[in-house]
């Protein structure tokens, strides 16, 4: 429960956070809007400009609880945490497998295309009577090719950059038919292609949120085993990146973020009235939209689903930290291969 109700997001903006004996305290134009036990937290998310008190910045650090600060559109802003602890005997296996992790990179981009196929046969399942047949022959061609290039990764041994190329192969097949996994009729929330930095439009908008905050909780997830979240291996180490939490979050990407997306936006608990068209192009989310897909993010989280290689249920919001131990067991010897995370 710890490890999934642990974060609290601060989307008021204004809002100012101080410590209150044992309690993190949340006030708006000075009235008191939320008090919440600190042996209760192991993260705080703060979106835009929100004033935090430097005593409790100080017990934050002191009690392992880190603050991560993101832009009003969720972009990575900065992280505030204590000091680092870990396993130096797994961190030095995981520093000596940097230039010869193909076993891992093949066994997360299986994941990640698996998940990705798995969408993409779950919308014809469900909803393939209701789909124009050009959109069901898309759909069902995207699955195939998505087959093809897993079959791919599988057969044979590959050069860690030859899977990166498999990986962003799967990337533009999956993503070029996204457009028909959504059923809501609002003009304005279509699909045209994947846009960051910023997103130009809104389910850009939305997937750059989410994915943004996936990444914390698999950068959480690694810290929280002992692994160095900057040393990854699908993703090329550069200064500033949490490397390893992007790697731990690809196999996660389609089933908890992006089908988030697709649900909301289906169902309609999003419209085009939920975002911001900024002069620079930018759409960003408003604070109503962000409350909605934040209370959506906790819920899903909540939910239980069998682990595939564990055999045992466990909630959503658990599996980047059962992901980041058995990570951790192959890298100390203790398993042969890594398991990726399949959803279905």
């Amino acid at each position: 429960m710890k490890k999934l109700l642990n974060t609290v997001y601060v989307t008021t903006e204004g809002a100012a956070l101080k410590k209150d004996g044992e309690n993190l305290v949340a006030e708006v134009e000075r009235n008191e809007r939320a008090r919440v036990p600190l042996h209760m937290l192991a993260s705080i998310v703060a979106f835009g400009p929100i004033l935090i008190s430097p005593a409790l910045i100080s017990i934050c650090a002191e009690r392992g609880i880190s603050m991560v600060l993101l832009s009003r559109s969720g972009r990575f802003q900065a992280r505030i945490e204590g000091p680092v602890s870990g396993n130096v005997l797994l961190r030095r296996a995981q520093y000596q497998q940097t230039d010869s992790a193909e076993d891992i990179v093949r066994s997360v981009v299986i994941g990640k295309i698996a998940n990705q196929r798995a969408v993409i046969r779950r919308a014809l399942r469900d909803y393939r009577s209701e789909m124009h047949p050009m959109a069901s022959n898309e759909l069902e061609a995207a699955s195939n090719s998505l087959r093809t290039i897993l079959g791919r990764v599988q057969s044979s041994d590959q050069t860690i950059d030859q899977l990166r190329g498999f990986e962003g192969e799967a990337a533009v097949v999956y993503f070029s038919a996204f457009d028909h996994l959504i059923r809501s009729p609002d003009a304005d929330l279509r699909w045209k292609r994947r846009s960051r930095r910023p997103p130009l439009d809104p389910i850009n908008a939305m997937l750059s949120f989410l994915y943004t905050l996936l990444t914390h909780d698999c950068r959480s997830a690694c810290e929280a085993v002992g692994l160095d979240p900057a040393v990854g291996f699908l993703h090329r180490q550069r200064p500033g990146r949490p490397s390893l939490a992007l790697d731990l979050m690809e196999e996660l990407r389609a089933p908890f973020a992006d089908r988030l997306v697709l649900s909301l936006v289906n169902r309609r608990q999003l419209r085009a009235n939920h975002f911001r068209h900024m002069e620079s192009g930018a759409v960003l989310l408003t604070d109503d939209a962000r409350n909605i897909v934040l209370t959506a993010w906790q819920d899903r989280k909540k939910q239980n689903r069998q682990h595939p290689f564990l055999r045992e249920k466990a909630p959503i919001g658990l599996v980047p930290y059962l992901q980041a131990q058995l990570l951790a067991r192959q890298l100390r010897g203790d398993l042969d291969a890594y398991p990726p995370w399949f959803w279905n």
